[in-house]
């Protein structure tokens, strides 16, 4: 039972909590209204004082002058709620934002009921943003925002969906509403001549409104082939929200625009038609129109689509060069003009033979044809020399390592949510991931590597082939080469009590088809130059030359920062490159960095671990020491809360150190069997190929 404080032992709290030897604050009339509070509400208060404290000290001290009253107002999970949603504004936006949740709290009770059925934006992005990514054209992102809408490379969408009683209901609000901005870029709807038309019209809002209705009817039209199951659902749902239906009268005007070859402009012939008309409900999930904004963000991107697709075609062309002597021509070949923006329709030519085309090269056209309508040929022309300056004018493209150097910007990141441990809440998009270049060194490292180590080597190879080739027993079976006794004696004792016996009696041995994919993370920190970088470089090595034998897919990405806004990690090798010249000179490029900021790195090589296709996914990592890029519990305890989320997502984490400390501080992050702590390089493909054979078999 929870001790009721009394005011002086209070004071002394929040004197400790808001530093009042540096702060000044007075803290009395707080401690008198927190003594009138009952035992368990004072523990509840002074428990959330502690922790928004160490987030801000001026947050904590108006919480706590509100504190008395929100419990009058609110139940605790939404008190909760409440401080959260002001510490979250805090790390996105500032102090000034965060003061102004917490003194609004009658507008937070507010929207408590709106809150508590809706479907929340930073809950269900998570699970939308697969959803958009897995559609066909260019790969949209997700941002809140206080509007839905597109600009064409993000889709908008409001902080709260909350229409609808039922949570479920309202999270599908949302999947419809990112669907049908997916299909106002990937069908066109912002195609140039939309902008010109409301640019001339005498009436642009009036006709604005009625070209949103009749696009709507094409992009239903276009969703229903596209996702009929999705389309059922939005069916339904539209009913809800406008409680009746679309007139007879309304479904025969627009009956051409559900044709499989109707486009934008027969929308915008159809405006001027039927302008000034009763047009259908609206309803939520269909946002806004912003041709102004899309218009300048497709002219920024088109521009720089151009530079990269001529860039990228001479990078092609130079590849191929060896193989003949005529002049590059690029050509661009699809099944029919309808099906161009499926990626798999589009073939790329050089002089009339088809060529393998990489994947940049395919997003960057299919890219192009959704804003254009096909490629103009003057796109398809490689970069002549010194054809572009990418160090000034809109043509620049980021150099990831620019980034660092000058003001600091977000463009191309990844953003990765962080535990704060003082918190025990995260911190919203507070890391900063980039994935930066590993500058190859062709020194013929691995090549000595492997003469070094020829002996370990061939045994390593040998050891690996083993498992390659390792049949499994299957117990319980109908048929079989052996009996499994466990079975036959559980069977004599079912027969002995009436019961009926078994079939499953026999043992056999199968071969199965291995699907497993490994990635392996290696500490760039500033620790581990000298013996330590030379170990982990040979093991690599290693490792590489005998999972090749193995068959097993595998990366390798190097990790290392410099506070939140400077997460790195380094691709040495990904799944789908193989091991070749240009990944052993990569490894050998590998150097010491900053520091170690492991639960951003986690995170990040988890998500990629993710993309791949795999029945067993491996996180192994190869590190000297524990995270020291910010105080060592917060450290340890962010790292430690990133393995719980890999492994909720199907993922085996494993850390191989040569830290003699590891064993303080490894199982409470790894668990005890989930680590090992090794001294010499010859003992780490070992170490991993025990591993692989835990987990795998």
């Amino acid at each position: 039972m929870k001790v009721r404080l009394e005011r002086d032992q209070i004071q002394v709290l929040l004197d400790g909590y808001f530093e009042v030897e540096f702060s000044f604050r007075n803290t009395e009339d707080l401690s008198l209204a927190l003594a009138q509070l009952k035992s368990d509400e004072q523990a509840f208060v002074l428990d959330w004082v502690r922790r928004i404290a160490s987030t801000h000290i001026e947050i904590a001290y108006q919480f706590t002058s509100q504190a008395s009253r929100a419990l009058h107002m609110m139940d605790e999970s939404m008190i909760e709620a409440w401080v959260l949603q002001a510490m979250d504004v805090y790390d996105r936006i500032g102090l000034h934002a965060a003061l102004k949740v917490i003194s609004e709290i009658d507008r937070f009770v507010r929207q408590g009921r709106e809150r508590a059925s809706g479907a929340l934006f930073e809950e269900q992005v998570g699970v939308l943003m697969p959803f958009v990514q897995g559609l066909s054209g260019r790969k949209l992102k997700l941002q809140q925002g206080d509007d839905l809408f597109t600009d064409t490379e993000t889709i908008y969408l409001p902080a709260v969906m909350a229409h609808l009683p039922d949570k479920r209901d309202n999270f599908l609000l949302y999947k419809v509403a990112a669907a049908y901005h997916w299909a106002q870029v990937r069908f066109g709807t912002f195609h140039q001549p939309l902008l010109h038309y409301l640019t001339h019209h005498k009436t642009p809002d009036l006709a604005l409104g009625t070209f949103h209705a009749l696009e709507t009817e094409r992009l239903n039209a276009c969703l229903e082939r596209e996702l009929p199951g999705l389309y059922r659902e939005i069916s339904v749902l539209t009913d809800r929200l406008t409680g009746r239906r679309v007139s007879d009268g309304w479904l025969e005007q627009v009956a051409e625009l559900r044709k499989q070859d109707a486009s934008v402009m027969d929308c915008i012939k159809m405006t001027e038609s039927i302008l000034g008309q009763p047009l259908p409900a609206t309803t939520c999930f269909q946002g806004q129109l912003n041709p102004v904004l899309v218009f300048e963000v497709m002219q920024q991107r088109i521009e720089r689509e151009k530079i990269a697709l001529k860039v990228a075609l001479k990078a092609v062309a130079d590849e191929s060069k060896g193989e003949r002597e005529e002049p590059d021509r690029f050509h661009i070949r699809s099944k029919d003009a309808a099906s161009q923006l499926e990626d798999m329709s589009i073939e790329l030519l050089i002089n009339g033979k088809s060529i393998p085309m990489p994947d940049d090269v395919r997003g960057t056209l299919t890219s192009i044809i959704q804003d254009l309508g096909d490629v103009p040929p003057e796109y398809l022309v490689p970069a002549g020399p010194g054809e572009y300056d990418f160090e000034t004018g809109q043509g620049r493209l980021l150099d990831p390592e620019d980034v660092w150097g000058g003001t600091y910007h977000e463009e191309g990141a990844f953003f990765y949510n962080e535990w704060d441990c003082r918190r025990k809440h995260y911190r919203k998009k507070w890391c900063v991931m980039r994935e930066m270049t590993v500058k190859p060194v062709h020194d013929g490292f691995a090549d000595r590597v492997t003469v070094k180590y020829r002996r370990l080597l061939s045994h390593l190879r040998k050891t690996f082939e083993a498992m390659r080739d390792e049949d499994r027993l299957l117990k319980r079976q109908v048929y079989g080469d052996g009996v499994d006794i466990d079975a036959f004696v559980e069977t004599w004792a079912d027969v002995h009590t009436g019961l009926e016996m078994s079939e499953r009696l026999f043992t056999r041995m199968h071969r199965e088809e291995r699907n497993i994919a490994v990635m392996f993370m290696v500490d760039m920190s500033g620790s581990t130059q000298g013996w330590v970088n030379e170990a982990e470089r040979e093991a690599l090595v290693l490792l590489a030359e005998s999972l090749e034998a193995l068959g097993d897919q595998y990366a390798i990405y190097g990790f290392t920062g410099m506070t939140r806004k400077r997460c790195e990690v380094f691709p040495v090798k990904q799944f789908d490159q193989p091991y070749d010249e240009a990944v052993k000179a990569r490894i050998s490029g590998i150097q010491a960095g900053d520091y170690t900021r492991m639960g951003a790195a986690i995170r990040h090589l988890s998500f990629r671990l993710n993309e791949v296709e795999a029945r067993t996914k491996l996180l192994i990592t190869l590190s000297d020491g524990k995270p020291d890029d910010y105080r060592s519990e917060y450290g340890i305890e962010n790292t430690r809360q990133s393995l719980f989320e890999a492994r909720r997502n199907g993922i085996h984490p494993f850390c191989i150190t040569i830290d003699e400390a590891g064993h303080d501080y490894l199982p409470h992050m790894y668990g005890g069997a989930n680590y090992t702590v090794i001294s010499e390089v010859e003992k780490l493909p070992l170490k991993v190929s025990n591993i692989h054979k835990k987990i795998t078999t």
